[in-house]
């Protein structure tokens, strides 16, 4: 008996190393870059000192607008469903969302909470399902753009290292994968919600929960649907809210680089910004935490920006963009459980109040 026990830890313990391994490898290579940038801090603590405050409160209010445009994103989509949701209330469901899927709760505890707070606001499952599943591909294919440009301009400067080349090939390759399977399965229903099906029971037995195949199945369906509302034009809205969201959070960075007095050009902004988010995307670490702030040093750096600007900007940078907005989620939980506690109607919402709480 004992033995049947060790053989059963044996692949548990292989699956946490494995799961473990690669974010440290990836967090110590953000070390590793990063760390020759405190040689920099007297520099550095000269620009703070003179940095302009104007500038820096237009940083912040481009934030804001940046986060508005995410909620812009997730009202557009459920009125895809012909529902009504407020941007504000959108706004806040996506920070407090964000904030529970950054610390613990992962993509799933993101698409939960994002549900059930939606669903608790009086929209449809179908409109909750897509807020709660499409705002991240309308992100991706906006930053994927951008990066392309920014890989443009660095091709010409030529400032894009090998390794850094292989990154962002990598990063592109698995979002045209993923785009590639979306697009195979609309043409190929019965297949992919085959397939949905076989991953979702397989991923129930890994975590001995019950299975039943109707959720997935309603859940497939209902992102078909989805899709026939794209294809019908619906995808405007949701693009335009990406946009936004990506255009302002990109002049927050720009407003930092004034505020420091190191102006940057439209073609260096988009060269040190859309390759290091979309790495940072793909490093299993939350919000790429250490991948997005080397990579940016590392190309900024390149791109002639001295180094006590680029370690101020970017730290700026990533206490707006992620780690206020991580702390100031927390706070509005609370609230929306209340206002927006949610319904259980089969599709797994169940769970996010659990995911909350941890």
């Amino acid at each position: 008996m004992a033995e049947e026990s060790t053989v059963a830890a044996k692949p548990r313990l292989n699956l946490r190393v494995v799961r473990y391994l690669l974010p440290l490898i990836l967090l110590g290579l953000a070390v590793h870059l990063i760390l020759p940038q405190i040689a920099t801090l007297e520099h550095s603590l000269q620009v703070i000192r003179g940095m302009a405050l104007w500038a820096v409160a237009l940083a912040v209010g481009m934030q804001a607008l940046s986060y508005l445009g995410s909620g812009y994103l997730l009202r557009t989509l459920v009125a895809i469903a012909g529902q009504r949701l407020s941007v504000a209330r959108a706004t806040l469901i996506f920070t407090a969302a964000a904030s529970v899927g950054l610390t613990g709760g992962g993509p799933l505890g993101n698409l939960t909470v994002t549900y059930r707070w939606i669903r608790g606001c009086g929209v449809s499952a179908e409109g909750a399902l897509l807020a709660g599943w499409l705002p991240t591909l309308f992100y991706d294919a906006t930053l994927v753009i951008v990066g392309i440009f920014g890989l443009l301009h660095l091709l010409i400067v030529h400032e894009l290292s090998a390794l850094q080349a292989i990154g962002f090939a990598f990063t592109l390759v698995v979002l045209v994968l993923i785009a590639g399977v979306v697009v195979w399965g609309v043409h190929h229903r019965p297949q992919l919600t085959a397939l949905a099906v076989r991953l979702a029971r397989r991923w129930a037995a890994l975590r001995r929960r019950p299975y039943d195949r109707t959720t997935t199945e309603v859940a497939v369906g209902r992102l078909f649907s989805a899709w026939d509302a794209m294809r019908a034009g619906g995808w405007r809205g949701p693009a335009l809210g990406a946009t936004i969201n990506t255009a302002f959070d990109m002049l927050t960075l720009y407003f930092l680089f004034v505020a420091a007095g190191h102006a940057v050009s439209p073609g260096v902004l988009l060269a040190g910004y859309g390759l290091p988010i979309l790495l940072g995307k793909v490093s299993f670490l939350p919000g790429g935490v250490g991948i997005v702030e080397a990579t940016m040093a590392a190309l900024y750096d390149g791109l002639g920006v001295p180094d006590g600007v680029t370690v101020v900007v970017i730290l700026s940078y990533r206490f707006l963009s992620f780690w206020l907005p991580l702390v100031a989620g927390f706070p509005i939980i609370p609230y929306l459980q209340r206002a927006c506690g949610g319904v259980n109607d089969g599709t797994g919402s169940e769970q996010s109040l659990s995911v909350v709480r941890r």
